[in-house]
């Protein structure tokens, strides 16, 4: 019985200690951005590259060569053009 008490005041202890981390992570994270700092992968696709590989695929180039020349994977050019009707 002592023992179930004991893991429960360590559970408790934890849940809590947890809040706190997400509450300090979610604190840095406004900070930075209202600092003007973004986090995650910067983006491939500008809108340059967009547009030169709409009309080359409109000329019918093939997918494959569009994407090695404009040095993206054939994936990513498929999701922007597919994001742009």
């Amino acid at each position: 019985m002592v023992v179930s008490e004991a893991m429960q005041v360590v559970g408790a202890m934890a849940e809590f200690e947890r809040g706190l981390i997400k509450d300090r992570t979610r604190a840095g994270l406004d900070a930075a951005r209202a600092q003007g700092r973004t986090g995650g992968r910067p983006a491939v696709m500008d809108a340059d590259k967009l547009a030169a590989a709409e009309v080359r695929r409109a000329k019918g180039e093939s997918v494959t060569v569009i994407a090695k020349a404009l040095g993206v994977s054939r994936a990513t050019l498929y999701r922007a053009l597919a994001g742009t009707g």
